[in-house]
């Protein structure tokens, strides 16, 4: 049985509205309607109907994007499971805020803006350009107990969901999610084998680069974190607090208040993809706002996008995460809608119209 949320998280919870399904049935027909064989563009021409049903209009007005990439770090780092020292995290996320990380030169490239959000970085990164919510140091080793309280991990979903009423405050209808911490794909396999009921190994991959020993490592630590910390599927919040991370939980929220105002909510990789898994927990009408980017070559994220009914855009191999994926993915979102509303009716064209 799923335990009540607390008041605050229940409320950023109900806010979600269904999203229009008489909406999109309507920009459904308005595709037919084309000049164009019927369901020639495809996964596109689901895509539009999809922006249409989150915006509901069928013609919504043009989209304005933003990027926010959380970072924090994990205290199942010290288990051996990344190829990386857990010092990178505050490393890149000083290379985002000097402009000179992959996301930074993909936002660029499309016009979008980029928020840098320190969730919990070891070692605060104290940059103008990097905002502050940091919910501690880093989460605790939770392959020895909990990562964090379960006050922490309602903290950060709060503090994801007011960020993105603040960008749905100035115009933002497109948010992208990102993330960077050492060791987040280990506790990405963790918090999705608990809230799907999947065997660790199923969910582990080679992260940033792990040898296939290094990814026999990573499944036994899952299965420690999970043995440890026994979390209840049924309870999100329980979740994120036993096995999450602080950027996972923040990013969560920004999920959930982004498509309270809706928002078109465009997933990364594996792990921001767990991070709306846990946010369906909470709010299971958010599904019908989310845009799968990509698919990674991370075992765990097929499964994940599956569980949340998505169909991935693109498969380009990527694995580097930064919302990197959903940054390329965004013309694709943008071509969508722009199908939807500028393209041509077979009546207004004066093009003969075959019904196929």
């Amino acid at each position: 049985m799923a335990r009540d949320l607390e008041p605050g998280l229940a409320a950023i919870a109900a806010a979600v509205p269904t999203v229009a399904a008489s909406v999109r049935a309507a920009a459904v027909g308005e595709l037919e309607g084309k000049t164009k064989p019927r369901g020639s563009l495809g996964l596109l021409e689901e895509l539009a109907a999809d922006v249409a049903a989150a915006r509901g209009s069928v013609r919504p007005a043009p989209l304005q994007a933003a990027i926010v990439v959380a970072a924090a770090d994990h205290g199942v780092a010290a288990e051996g499971v990344s190829a990386y020292p857990q010092e990178v995290t505050a490393q890149m996320v000083a290379n985002f805020a000097s402009g000179g990380a992959a996301i930074c030169v993909l936002a660029r490239s499309i016009g979008a803006e980029l928020i840098v959000v320190d969730a919990g970085v070891s070692v605060p990164v104290a940059l103008p350009q990097v905002r502050s919510a940091s919910a501690g140091p880093g989460t605790a080793n939770a392959a020895e107990g909990p990562a964090m309280s379960r006050e922490d991990a309602v903290r950060c979903v709060v503090a994801g969901a007011d960020l993105a009423v603040e960008l749905a405050g100035r115009g933002t209808t497109v948010v992208a999610l990102g993330e960077m911490g050492i060791a987040n794909t280990t506790v990405a396999a963790a918090l999705s084998s608990a809230l799907l009921r999947r065997d660790p190994a199923e969910m582990c991959g080679a992260g940033t680069g792990v040898d296939a020993a290094g990814i026999e490592r990573k499944v036994a630590v899952v299965r420690r974190m999970l043995e440890r910390n026994e979390p209840d599927p049924c309870d999100a919040v329980g979740c994120l607090a036993a096995v999450g991370g602080f950027e996972i939980a923040f990013l969560a929220g920004v999920a959930l208040g982004a498509a309270a105002h809706r928002c078109i909510v465009v997933l990364d990789g594996f792990i921001s993809s767990t991070s709306a898994l846990a946010a369906v927990g909470l709010a299971p009408a958010l599904a019908g706002y989310l845009v799968a980017s990509h698919v990674s070559p991370e075992p765990g994220h097929r499964i994940v996008l599956e569980a949340l009914g998505l169909r991935p855009l693109l498969d380009l191999g990527l694995r580097l995460g930064e919302g990197s994926g959903a940054a390329l993915a965004l013309p694709l979102v943008a071509a969508a809608r722009d199908v939807l509303v500028d393209m041509a009716t077979f009546a207004r064209a004066g093009v003969t119209d075959t019904g196929r």
